[in-house]
């Protein structure tokens, strides 16, 4: 991961919906949380969820113990600005995912839309694998969600790793089980695609 003030600078400078990986809403993650967590009831956080409106839409399907963690707090100054009122009923996480302290076992599901990507050093992937582990409550779910083979090489002036389905269980590990893989066409708002592949898996 580059540092903080990239990150700033980049939701800043930008309009919401002038960034590439934005959308009106995550069809295809509400999708797949909806499958793995129908309890409203249970505990998700979505990683690098910044400026989305992932949260606003769980919060209108009832879902009431929703975390949103983002390096940027100028991201998450966007969203809890967005939701009014609303945002009190979710916590939020201005830090690293990497050196954040997040609570053992707290999450029945761990949400992540195009952060791992990002993650182009060995090291920075086993210790964001550590974190989800640590994190998810036994049995928990995992969907995450990166550029696939035909994605984009860099984005927002950053280098990425792309995935396909098999590869991404790789560097997950023997600890997760896939439940579901699924790739999706994304049309970014500058009218191109990006190819996305989401993966459902299971901490076993």
């Amino acid at each position: 991961m580059v540092s903080r003030q990239h990150w700033e600078t980049v939701y800043r400078t930008r309009a919401v919906d002038a960034v590439s990986w934005y959308r009106p809403h995550l069809d295809t993650s509400l999708a797949m949380i909806e499958r793995a967590v129908p309890d409203r009831d249970a505990c998700i956080i979505d990683i690098g969820g910044g400026e989305a409106t992932l949260v606003d839409d769980l919060l209108a399907r009832g879902y009431r113990q929703l975390s949103v963690l983002d390096i940027s707090p100028a991201a998450i100054e966007v969203a809890r600005k967005r939701l009014g009122a609303a945002a009190a009923q979710v916590t939020w996480l201005a830090d690293d995912i990497l050196q954040v302290a997040l609570p053992a076992q707290r999450f029945d599901l761990w949400h992540d839309r195009a952060l791992f990507h990002f993650l182009t050093g060995a090291e920075q992937r086993a210790r964001y694998v550590e974190q989800l582990a640590r994190a998810l409550k036994p049995g928990g779910h995992a969907i995450i969600a990166t550029f696939g083979p035909q994605g984009p090489g860099q984005c927002s002036g950053l280098d990425t790793v792309r995935y396909d389905a098999a590869s991404l269980q790789r560097e997950l590990g023997p600890r997760f089980e896939v439940i579901e893989h699924t790739t999706e066409l994304h049309r970014t708002p500058f009218d191109t695609t990006q190819q996305f592949v989401y993966s459902h898996c299971r901490l076993v």
